[in-house]
């Protein structure tokens, strides 16, 4: 099972590239997924390796090529403290102790009341009049006690000479920014490329300011692609190259370039599992990136067509049988006053296609509807209760509804409620009390009360294995409402093994609840 497999992986940190003093990571327990090209077969044919001279050159001529056009970032930071000693970390302790012994601070008498931090990244100039491509994470702050005062931006190809940067616009959906410098004259400016045109295998170099060492270059081949290495909404708009080239803290915002001298990725991020390279590096596409610096330098801003339905991304056969699909997208959750609740649209609709392009998975979904124009509409092609129809869906501003209902389960005591433990499916459930069952029948908008609280998943069960959580509130059992224990009992004692079993369950996240289903074959 692929839950399964995927909780015994490594933990991994996913270190984003910006020099804070050493680097700034986040830790993610999950493997990272790529698109794997196919291999065609054909008659045997001599390699034709190039010399080492050969090689060096065209690294030489490159670098000369490109590194005039590459810049370093220093951003300045005003911090202000608030808790106990180094400020807090998104509420992540691990991380909060780590800055704390690193920086010396031992506890809240120790640290100052603000403090100046700054922050190393690079950048590349597309534009003679100044316009610098880099990182949303090395220009923008995204903690509430950080704010940036001050953008410098040293020129590689210069007398050393700082410039002062303003914002043009950011979008934190693909972690991209423009910055624009005035050096009262032209600058060296570096070419896009075509990213979908590279090769697993293609020699590539990273240039960048890496622990602020300008003009620094590194060498090395494209490992993979569309690699995924996030959880969440803001991996939708992400795929990236990856690249064993060196990058290191300081080189986010630097471009990866190919042996055309041309800029095919914006270096990013590292998977490490000791704060630096261990060759395994991540690039955002040009083709990505191209988009979303031509709407930047244009508007400022990026559009995002949505709908307002919410999906769990697997292609999972037993899923896809479950609702009688042999593919496409099946909606978790509609949003109430979204497009696609004026449609018509309803939860466990099975998303076949959108203006007669097939969708397999939430990415076609995503990127179909994300480019389509704003206030336009899009022809649907469903599969509901078995039967297809076709429906027109309304295209709205993605920010518009991103939106969260802000509902909060009631924490009334239910613990002295009996409770059903294990079975097939590997979970202990206990009824909701009167208030929480009222309260999530208005969060989800239920015709009439319905869940049961899971209270403990059984390690390595069937439950555990799709991904079913202790908290979560089971709504229903292969399409069979769930409403109490005996209802839990009563279907749970009618599946038998090698059957298709699909939950539909809600969690609870931040300030609102969403709806999922998760299912398997059971064994």
């Amino acid at each position: 099972m692929q839950n399964g497999l995927r909780q015994q992986l490594t933990v991994l940190t996913i270190v984003v590239t910006l020099g804070v003093g050493i680097a700034i990571g986040a830790f993610v327990s999950h493997g990272a997924r790529a698109a794997h090209p196919a291999s065609s077969a054909g008659e045997p044919q001599p390699l034709a390796v190039p010399s080492p001279v050969e090689l060096s050159n065209s690294f030489s001529r490159i670098a000369e090529q490109v590194e005039p056009a590459v810049v370093n970032i220093n951003t300045e930071s005003t911090v202000r403290i608030s808790g106990r000693g180094f400020g807090s970390r998104g509420g992540d302790d691990s991380l909060d102790d780590f800055f704390n012994r690193f920086f010396r601070f031992g506890g809240p008498g120790d640290a100052p009341e603000n403090y100046q931090r700054r922050n190393l990244g690079s950048g590349v100039i597309l534009d003679p009049r100044g316009y610098v491509l880099t990182n949303y994470h090395v220009v923008m702050q995204r903690d509430p006690d950080r704010e940036v005062d001050r953008i410098e931006v040293y020129l590689h190809a210069g007398d050393g000479t700082k410039y002062r940067a303003t914002i043009v616009g950011a979008d934190k959906w693909t972690d991209l920014a423009v910055i624009k410098i005035d050096a009262g004259r032209n600058l060296p400016a570096a070419q896009f490329g075509a990213s979908s045109s590279v090769k697993v295998g293609d020699w590539v170099l990273a240039i960048g300011s890496p622990f602020g060492l300008e003009s620094t270059v590194t060498a090395g081949i494209i490992s993979a692609k569309g690699r995924e290495i996030g959880l969440g909404r803001e991996e939708q708009f992400k795929r990236y190259i990856q690249t064993d080239a060196a990058i290191n803290p300081g080189n986010s915002g630097g471009p990866l370039v190919n042996m055309a001298g041309q800029v095919i990725g914006i270096n990013t991020a590292i998977a490490t599992s000791r704060g630096s390279n261990d060759g395994v590096g991540f690039a955002i596409p040009s083709d990505t990136a191209r988009a979303i610096y031509n709407s930047l330098i244009t508007s400022g801003k990026i559009q995002r067509g949505a709908i307002g339905v919410t999906f769990l991304d697997q292609s999972n056969p037993a899923l896809l049988r479950s609702f009688g699909a042999e593919h496409g997208v099946v909606v978790n959750n509609v949003e109430p006053g979204s497009p696609a609740e004026n449609a018509g649209l309803k939860m466990g609709d099975v998303i076949l296609s959108i203006n007669g392009l097939p969708v397999s998975s939430g990415d076609d979904l995503v990127e179909i509807v994300s480019r389509s124009k704003i206030g336009g509409r899009v022809k649907m092609d469903l599969l509901r209760d078995g039967k297809r129809m076709t429906t027109s869906v309304e295209v709205a501003d993605r920010n518009r509804i991103l939106a969260q209902q802000q509902t909060v389960l009631p924490h009334n005591d239910n613990r002295n409620s009996p409770e059903e433990a294990g079975g097939v499916l590997g979970a202990s459930v206990r009824n909701l009390t009167p208030d929480q069952a009222s309260q999530l029948t208005k969060a989800l908008h239920l015709a009439r009360p319905q869940g049961i609280l899971v209270t403990r998943v059984v390690p390595e069960g069937f439950a555990a294995e799709i991904s079913v959580q202790a908290g979560d509130i089971l709504l229903s059992i292969n399409h069979q409402p769930v409403s109490s224990l005996e209802d839990f009992v009563r279907i749970q004692s009618a599946l038998r093994s090698d059957q298709d079993v699909l939950l539909l369950v809600a969690r609870h996240s931040g300030s609102s609840f969403t709806t999922m289903f998760l299912a398997d074959t059971l064994h």
